[in-house]
């Protein structure tokens, strides 16, 4: 198990912040065993918190030339087909998974090809599974071209808590499938616009794996 360096900022924040209160506890109160207590608990809570949401596990990717695996850990919670405005401007086949706070938060590419589009988005912060979080919400498009020719769209969607996007990818960039282009802390969710046509295998509220399930298939 790994440490992601996007987190490392928030622990270094949380282990001083940890500290003072200690201090606090001890110098202020240190006739009350309960402040000592509550210190303690607040500060190994807030620890723990931030090591498990940036945790970066060990994983066997899933590779295919005609797979297209899942960009993020979460839940399924949409499969339609639907009109895509900014790109593409025409009927394709959407699936979004919502990552919560306990979710591994890194975002990785879902198959091999080469980065055609990027664009960053300021914008709202609407809890991730309302519908106009795609359109309103601060967030990144990506355009991958597999080599067969065909393009995938995804988007990092940022939710209610998620107030940074990360993103490691631009135009021209060689995407290989499963290697990280991004990260999005404290809950969010990833749109995946394919082809109509592509073969699902995935259903609402199945739980996918980043890296590792397979979402579709050309």
């Amino acid at each position: 198990m790994k440490f992601h360096k996007e987190g490392i900022a928030s622990l270094l924040i949380v282990l001083v912040f940890s500290a003072i209160v200690i201090f606090i506890a001890h110098f202020f109160f240190p006739q009350y065993l309960i402040a000592h207590l509550f210190a303690y608990a607040l500060s190994g809570f807030l620890t723990i918190t931030i090591l498990q949401f940036f945790r970066m596990p060990t994983r066997v990717f899933t590779k295919g030339e005609n797979l297209i695996i899942a960009p993020a850990d979460g839940k399924v919670v949409v499969i339609e087909e639907t009109e895509e405005g900014e790109f593409f401007k025409d009927k394709r086949l959407q699936i979004s998974i919502f990552m919560s706070p306990i979710n591994v938060h890194v975002n990785r590419y879902p198959i091999d090809g080469i980065v055609k589009f990027f664009k960053y988005h300021p914008g709202k912060f609407l809890a991730a599974w309302e519908p106009k979080s795609s359109t309103e919400n601060e967030r990144t498009t990506v355009v991958v071209e597999h080599k067969n020719g065909k393009q995938i769209l995804f988007r990092q969607i940022a939710g209610a808590l998620a107030r940074r996007i990360v993103w490691y990818c631009k135009d021209g960039d060689v995407a290989t499938q499963c290697e990280q282009f991004g990260f999005i802390k404290f809950g969010s969710r990833v749109d995946i616009y394919l082809p109509l046509g592509t073969k699902v295998n995935v259903k609402i509220n199945d739980v996918v794996k980043g890296s590792q399930s397979v979402i579709a298939e050309f």
